[in-house]
């Protein structure tokens, strides 16, 4: 597993989008200019995962008017990820990774068939980066469990501390 530290460039990547079509990281800090946050989740089937999406929708004109914006991960399917997107009119883009290669790259823990515990069978677990809009990692977090990552609130929190002591 990766190791990546704060100041490093995060990995860029493409990933199909819910909703087809293909996102690519390098392209979106392109077209969304500004601070971007990666959030790996576990599952459309994580119900701590679906609340916590829509605390960041819910969130995200705070988000955008600070020049922040946010993509979601996970692997899960296409489809399975398309249904959580619209049942929760998630406005930012959500990914289908069914490798665990940008787990991988991220350091983001998978849980696998050697995990200690049974967890839902295997799946990514939930991981927040945030990046500059050079995507250099400014901030990040991992879980090996679906409990303890930052709400939408510790989030603003994040960048209200990170913007005011940025070098």
């Amino acid at each position: 597993m990766t190791t990546l530290q704060l100041g490093d460039k995060a990995p860029q990547f493409e990933l199909p989008l819910a909703e087809g079509g293909t996102y690519s990281l390098e392209q979106d800090l392109t077209d969304r200019p500004g601070w971007r946050f990666l959030v790996f989740f576990r599952g459309s089937w994580c119900p701590v995962c679906n609340q916590d999406l829509k605390e960041i929708e819910e969130s995200l004109s705070y988000f955008e008017g600070k020049g922040v914006y946010f993509t979601a991960l996970s692997t899960d399917s296409q489809e399975n990820s398309l249904g959580m997107k619209n049942e929760h009119s998630l406005s930012f883009p959500l990914l289908s990774d069914l490798t665990t290669d940008l787990l991988d790259q991220y350091g983001a823990y998978y849980h696998g068939e050697d995990a200690p515990y049974e967890d839902h069978g295997i799946h990514g677990e939930a991981a927040h980066y945030l990046l500059d809009e050079k995507g250099n990692i400014l901030y990040q977090q991992q879980q090996t469990s679906p409990y303890g990552r930052p709400s939408a609130t510790e989030l603003r929190k994040v960048v209200q501390y990170i913007k005011k002591n940025l070098k």
